[in-house]
């Protein structure tokens, strides 16, 4: 059975299955009468999130599904009866399971390239969310006073750049620390996968649970890293080294409390980019010979796949316009489209490996292609443009009132 069809078929049997509506359900009582709004149609309706108004939406799925119409205020009191579980369930037994049921799927090295990456999410601003989530401030500019807070969340996501499937996601709190819930996602990799991850990450901690765990990594060295490291990013000693690293004084006796190793053996490797910069990367493939300098450079460029698939999330698939005001709906709306984001990825896999595999003199497909050709973006691999920090008011207002929705 091909990955499409394991996926679909999946889907449709656990939304047939009463152990996964027992699982699932927010209370034993919950969809236990037959009414209008069952256990698999609730969930479908919050798959179909959309910038529609809700009742629109509502509308139209009861239309499709052939079902007596319901108000908004329906479905929006028994979208509460299920948990957000559901869609973590969901992705994980129909789109990760059938991604990797066979030795059918990309590797670099050996490895699956697995990045671990954050992002704020902004949040909607009621009380529920505020006392589930918390809050930050936000003001006028870097050095202006703080005028209010927002309810946001930190999400955290752990996803094959190679295959494009988040294997987990989380979202945490607003003042989550990103190492935390970065160890969390630890428990769905294997010693077969090679964690990727920026430069907010390569703490001794974190390397420390990663070796413990026997997890390979490749993590960014930022400016205020490592002594060894700053030394290789003013362009001092070799390409690639080994370092013996050691806690620094204040964590050291967390590091005992956790039962971490108090030492450890890593390789950095310094890269330069098109720029000229260096870039300074720890990692556990100490062998220089299995594993050479030159290659990774374009290793650590696919961690940007993650950020696209933030990009995703936020702007083709809309996911800050949330579809309710509580928290579990906040929940269910991420967690809903995690999953779509990976049944997109395996149902158009098949077609578009036969475009890659097949030229077609369809005269439809010839004008698409012209189309498309008109109007290139242009991928630079070595591109590194400067980051640029975005002000939560410009971010509201962009969202409001200038952001062009597609349909």
């Amino acid at each position: 059975m091909n990955p499409a069809t394991y996926t679909i078929e999946t889907t449709r049997r656990l939304l047939a299955d009463e152990g996964f509506k027992s699982r699932h359900r927010a209370s034993d009582q919950a969809f236990t009468r037959v009414r209008c709004l069952p256990f698999a149609v609730v969930l479908v309706l919050i798959l179909r999130k959309s910038v529609k108004s809700l009742q629109n939406v509502v509308n139209e799925a009861m239309a499709w599904l052939m079902i007596e119409p319901v108000t908004a205020s329906a479905f929006s009191q028994a979208r509460y009866q299920l948990q957000h579980t559901a869609f973590i369930e969901l992705n994980q037994q129909a789109v990760v399971e059938s991604r990797y049921r066979d030795a059918d799927f990309r590797t670099f090295w050996g490895f699956r390239i697995l990045a671990i990456d954050g992002s704020k999410v902004l949040l909607p601003d009621t009380e529920d969310v505020r006392e589930a989530f918390g809050t930050i401030a936000y003001s006028n500019g870097k050095d202006a006073q703080v005028q209010g807070e927002r309810p946001y969340a930190l999400a955290s996501v752990l996803y094959d750049v190679l295959n494009r499937i988040a294997l987990d996601a989380t979202l945490g709190q607003a003042d989550a620390y990103e190492v935390d819930l970065a160890i969390g996602h630890l428990a769905h990799t294997g010693p077969t996968d090679l964690l990727v991850m920026d430069r907010n990450d390569p703490s001794y901690r974190m390397l420390a649970e990663l070796t413990q765990r026997e997890r390979h990594f490749v993590i960014r060295c930022s400016a205020a890293s490592f002594g060894a490291a700053r030394r290789m990013l003013r362009g001092e000693g070799p390409d690639s080294q080994r370092v013996t690293l050691t806690p620094c004084a204040a964590q050291a006796p967390l590091m005992r409390q956790l039962g971490l190793p108090p030492t450890l053996t890593v390789r950095l490797v310094r890269v330069r980019l098109s720029t000229g910069e260096w870039e300074v990367l720890v990692t556990s493939l100490r062998d220089e010979r299995v594993y050479p300098t030159a290659g990774f450079l374009d290793l650590y460029h696919w961690r940007g796949g993650v950020e696209t698939f933030y990009g995703v999330l936020k702007t083709r698939l809309d996911l800050e316009n949330f579809s309710g005001l509580a928290a579990e709906a906040v929940r269910q709306d991420f967690h809903a489209t995690v999953y779509l984001t990976g049944l997109e990825t395996i149902l158009t896999e098949a077609a578009q490996a036969q475009l890659d595999a097949k030229e077609t003199r369809h005269p439809l497909i010839e004008r698409l292609t012209a189309l498309f050709l008109t109007n290139p973006t242009c991928a630079r691999p070595q591109r590194r443009p400067p980051r640029q920090k975005t002000s939560a008011r410009a971010l509201l207002n962009f969202h409001r009132r200038q952001k062009k929705h597609c349909y």
